[in-house]
């Protein structure tokens, strides 16, 4: 039997479609789910075995990307995705979704860490690029986590875009990088496209996010969020350099992991 994978949309959501390509290639069922739908009581999420909050620029990023969008979850669906997550179940969240997971603190914490009210505590953000502009171009990925089921196993890089203004991963002086590292947390890094460390490097580099991170999980290791869209090369055409015979590694093994792990849940 086929995961059912819910798809968040908010107003100004716009790669839904994309991943639920994607989500269906790795052979899994995408639902579209607008928000008021779930406030509502329509679909509700422990009806899904996957959860995913695709990119876009919900709300038209106002008061900063994802931030009402991440309003939205703590407001109305926080009990109901904390159970989610605790679930074991799997969830991504991509570019603008990756913002909102972040800002509404179900990233990279979630319930494991609270702050003096009683919320989760994010203990980082994603802010402007460091070169001060919106990016879009290709860039290539390491996976390195084993502990975040999305890349687990997974060994070649992976070539995607990104288009982005606010990308760049920083924390907070409460939770050092050291610490991301030493529960193998960072899921993906930039890199060159030799498969080197980006070292921070522009623009293989696209943000200046520390440690070249692009993707980090939650300590469960099942909640991954990610600033490029992996689902946006899932088809050798899809690349840039494909009439040279180049195609890059898709970035469709992603979400076949998630799919099987969910699965299997």
């Amino acid at each position: 039997m086929k995961p059912i994978a819910l798809i968040l949309q908010a107003r100004g959501t716009n790669r839904d479609l994309d991943v639920a390509e994607a989500l269906t290639l790795a052979g899994a069922e995408p639902v579209f789910a607008p928000l008021n739908e779930l406030r509502s009581g329509k679909k509700h999420f422990s009806d899904y075995q996957m959860l995913v909050v695709p990119g876009g620029f919900s709300y038209a990023d106002a008061l900063g990307a994802g931030k009402l969008l991440a309003l939205d979850l703590n407001s109305y669906f926080t009990e109901q995705i904390s159970a989610f997550v605790a679930a074991g179940k799997p969830v991504i969240g991509i570019c603008n979704g990756f913002q909102a997971l972040v800002k509404s603190g179900v990233l990279p914490f979630g319930n494991e860490k609270k702050d003096e009210s009683g919320k989760n505590e994010s203990g980082a953000t994603l802010t402007f690029n460091e070169q001060g502009h919106f990016e879009c171009r290709w860039v290539n990925l390491a996976p390195i986590s084993q502990k975040c089921i999305w890349t687990q196993g997974l060994i070649d890089s992976i070539t995607c875009p990104i288009a982005h203004g606010e990308g760049n991963f920083q924390v907070t002086s409460l939770f050092p990088l050291s610490s991301f590292v030493a529960a193998d947390q960072i899921a993906l890094t930039y890199t060159l496209p030799d498969g080197i460390p980006a070292n921070g490097e522009y623009p293989a580099n696209p943000n200046g996010s520390q440690l070249d991170i692009a993707g980090i999980c939650n300590p469960a290791g099942n909640v991954l969020g990610l600033m490029p869209h992996p689902e946006n090369h899932i088809h050798p055409y899809q690349h840039p350099l494909h009439t040279r015979g180049i195609n890059g590694q898709s970035g469709l093994p992603l979400f076949e992991n998630g799919v099987k792990y969910a699965a299997r849940v």
